[in-house]
């Protein structure tokens, strides 16, 4: 049985600008404040944030339970859109620990903290000492001396080798690495995308190095010595065992990709992972390979002997229950987490040929070695948590009148049908000082491509309503008609209550900043720019106009997510902008000018990271404490959070 659990907390602290909560779609959060006064957008008094308090990052703060009615074993892990698993022992007590990759240079790290017939794993670090390992990482003893060391990607696809400084039980990497080359002097390169494989094919001591190659034929190399400069490698055949993969051996999910049928298939090779075990129990390495056009994965299986393998064989699909089909490019890690002597497997689906966005929230695949040789499958969500897919905006705010934050998310596409996307609502059904969040279903009403959504009374019934971001066809609001029972959306409208004039991605905020007592709107879109629309209308029926550059210079590159909070207890709503590359960025608000608008400091000041990719920053205070925590949604499709520890 393998169990997972989040436990630990990641090293260090981030410490956040001086921040006071004003409700932009976090009315119920606040309940200080009643929600009729001035659209429930009120801020609420006293210090809520200071510039030195402490922010830990926390993967389990409260439970959270899922679709399926069970408690999600990582909640605010943040997602997971193409990940590349890698099983290894980093820290020399025999257990495999589990490293994740997703993006660049970010090496998520579970450490195996259970036993060798039960892992589990806990959370340790979503940046292993800081490690910036480009597309790939190999962990592999390649001098012998017990300890762990790293292969990893250079941008241009050269090959680095990082040699472990530590100990086998504390392990020590320090960047840059060391190049590898080959007994002509030449650096050695991966193939794009590819991900090689470090293993002793032959039990004769030299560790070999397997290079797939785009044309999906397999070069190996062997290891000859270690010099000051770093390993050198002995090419050994640029055809090992005359593999070359084309086409796929598994029809893909029907109705993706391209349909393949019996015999007649495109002769197509394309980027590939694989993985050395011994499938078949008979004491030999063979071959697992996963291509970009193949939905499934491949076994060549070793016909050979330890010392002379022998994988001139025709590939098989690989024997597992249900047969791996998926989206394609399918990365896999087999090790023993089980105890009973059989390799199980991990699957990273990074999306191939077939719909990649069809796997981008079920993409983490384990399948159990069995005795009969089979591979039974036991979760498509090996670490489960919130995460709808990709590009994760959260809104915050009371939808079941209990007077606790709720918690509604919005994405990119819907996984399930490449279509626009619900909003998926949780609600909070804890105390105050103890919130439990249950998923509650789809609010399909508000459907858009990129939805963002925040929770305001704009219609000035006491209620929250929906505003909604959409790709490309603005913003636009449904006003709440339920009751008790939960929320019952409606449009307001034909079509959207605001439109940027150019640009797509857009991400509202809501927020008194014309001191007219209504909430205006600031949007942020796909160029970082951000645009203000002044409310004119009432209380019950906004009218959003158009302030032409009204923000002109309060940007933040791409993708700005903007929400809007009184920093200095000024009264004055400041902005945070969460940005494409993972930054939050804090701007003043300076007070009106002449015309009434509000004037923002153009210098802006960057909050302590990191955080995800397509930062969507929202503030609340989910604990009762009066002191605001973090949210931020991410591109990996869930959502990561920060507790004020002050």
């Amino acid at each position: 049985m393998i169990r997972v659990r989040p436990a630990g907390e990641e090293a260090g602290r981030l410490g956040l600008l001086t921040l006071l909560l004003v409700v932009l779609g976090l009315a119920a959060a606040c309940t200080r404040v009643p929600a009729a006064d001035r659209g429930g957008l009120e801020p609420v008094p006293g210090p809520s944030f200071l510039p030195s308090d402490p922010l830990e990052r926390e993967i389990h703060p409260f439970p959270v339970v899922g679709r399926g009615g069970m408690p999600y074993e990582f909640p605010f892990l943040g997602g997971f859109e193409v990940p590349r698993p890698h099983l290894v022992d980093i820290n020399g007590n025999g257990l495999q620990d589990l490293f994740v990759q997703t993006f660049r240079d970010e090496l998520v790290f579970f450490e195996n903290v259970g036993t060798a017939a039960e892992a589990r794993f806990e959370w340790r670090t979503s940046r292993f000492q800081e490690l910036d390992v480009g597309g790939w990482v190999r962990f592999f003893d390649l001098d012998g001396d017990g300890r762990v060391d790293l292969f990893a990607e250079l941008p241009n696809s050269l090959i680095q080798y990082v040699p472990n400084t530590g100990t086998p039980e504390a392990p020590h990497f320090e960047m840059p690495g060391l190049p590898v080359r080959d007994t002509e002097g030449q650096r050695i390169f991966a193939d794009a995308q590819n991900i090689p494989f470090l293993v002793d094919i032959d039990a004769g001591g030299r560790p070999d190095l397997f290079l797939g190659r785009i044309d999906g034929t397999l070069t190996r190399y062997e290891f000859v010595e270690m010099d000051d400069e770093g390993p050198i490698f002995r090419r050994v055949t640029d055809r090992f065992a005359d593999i070359e993969i084309y086409g796929a051996y598994t029809d893909p999910p029907s109705g993706q990709g391209i349909p393949l049928v019996g015999h007649e298939r495109p002769s197509l090779h394309g980027a590939n992972s694989m993985a050395f075990a011994d499938v078949t129990g008979n004491g030999v390495l063979d071959l697992v390979w996963g291509d970009f056009f193949e939905p499934g994965l491949l076994l060549i299986e070793n016909v050979g002997t330890r010392e002379a393998p022998d994988l001139d064989v025709p590939p098989v699909l690989l024997p597992a229950e249900p047969t791996v089909v998926t989206s394609g490019f399918n990365a896999p890690a087999l090790a023993d987490l089980t105890g009973d002597g059989r390799p199980d497997l991990l699957i990273g689906v990074l999306g191939g040929a077939y719909n990649a966005n069809s796997t981008s929230a079920n993409n983490l695949v384990f399948y159990r070695g069995t005795e009969e040789g089979v591979f039974q499958l036991q979760t498509t969500r090996f670490l489960d948590g919130i995460d709808w897919g990709s590009e994760a905006v959260p809104a915050v705010g009371d939808l079941t009148g209990n007077g606790l934050p709720d918690l509604v998310v919005g994405s990119k596409l819907d996984p399930a049908t490449s279509r626009a996307p619900s909003l998926h609502w949780y609600a909070n059904m804890g105390a105050t000082a103890d919130p439990r969040f249950e998923y509650r279903g789809e609010i399909p009403e508000p459907a858009h491509l990129n939805g963002a959504p925040v929770l305001a009374d704009l219609t000035g019934d006491g209620r929250l309503d929906l505003v909604v971001g959409s790709f490309n066809r603005g913003v636009f609001l449904y006003r709440n008609d339920g009751g008790a029972d939960g929320p019952r959306f409606v449009p307001v409208g034909e079509g959207p209550i605001a439109r940027p004039p150019r640009g797509n991605y857009f991400s509202p905020a809501v927020g008194d900043l014309t001191g007219n007592g209504l909430p205006d709107l600031v949007v942020g879109e796909g160029s970082g720019r951000l645009t203000l629309f002044r409310n004119v209308g009432t209380a019950g029926a906004p009218d959003l106009e158009l302030v032409p550059d009204g923000l002109v210079g309060v940007e933040v590159g791409a993708r700005s997510a903007p929400t809007l909070v009184d920093t200095t207890g000024d009264g004055l709503l400041d902005l945070v902008v969460g940005a494409r590359d993972g930054r939050i960025v804090f701007f003043e608000n300076l007070g009106p000018g002449s015309d009434g608008l509000p004037r923002f400091r153009k210098e802006a000041v960057e909050l302590e990271g990191p955080f995800p990719r397509l930062a969507a920053p929202r503030l609340v205070d989910f604990t009762g404490t009066g002191l605001l925590d973090l949210l931020v949604g991410s591109q990996d499709g869930g959502i990561t959070f920060y507790r004020n520890l002050r």
